[in-house]
Formats: C-alpha cells, sequence, structure tokens
C-alpha cells in the first residue's frame, strides 16, 4: 500500500484514484496519522457485503417468540381528571 500526505493526496487526487484502482488501496495520512483510505470500487463493495432487502432486515432480528405478550384481563386503573370533567 502506498502512503500518501493529505496535501500531497489532494494535489495528485488522480494518482491516487488509479493507483488505487491498478494497485490497491491508498493510504492518506495527515500530520503522520492514518486518517484515510482510497479503495476500487469492487474493492469497497467486496467488504461492504450485499445490503439485506426489508424481508431480510426483519427476519435477522431477534427472536420474539420467547416473550410473554399476553395481555392483563383485569380492568384498567382510574385516571382522576379533575373537577372539569
Amino acid at each position: 500500500m502506498t502512503t500518501w500526505q493529505l496535501q500531497e493526496a489532494k494535489q495528485r487526487f488522480s494518482e491516487v484514484v488509479r493507483r488505487a484502482h491498478d494497485e490497491g488501496p491508498q493510504i492518506v495520512t495527515r500530520h503522520g496519522e492514518d486518517v484515510a483510505v482510497v479503495l476500487d470500487m469492487a474493492e469497497y463493495r467486496q467488504l461492504k457485503g450485499k445490503d439485506p432487502d426489508f424481508k431480510d432486515f426483519l427476519l435477522s432480528g431477534p427472536d420474539l417468540s420467547e416473550l410473554d405478550l399476553v395481555r392483563s384481563k383485569g380492568l384498567p386503573r382510574e385516571i382522576d381528571l379533575g373537577d372539569g370533567w
């Protein structure tokens, strides 16, 4: 992987993108610290994976069959609405 200082990466962005496509990820640093990676789109898509559709999203949730969802048969509580009611 090639490392680019931020200022140089900004000045040579087209080359950074070309190298990401041809050679692999390009690291961008600021003040000596890694702050970003420029990836080829195919590599990004592989890392990201497929987005689940809505049905898959719902089915991936927790198992709710063990929850106690029985409603109380008792009367509702009384509410004092004050003198105006």
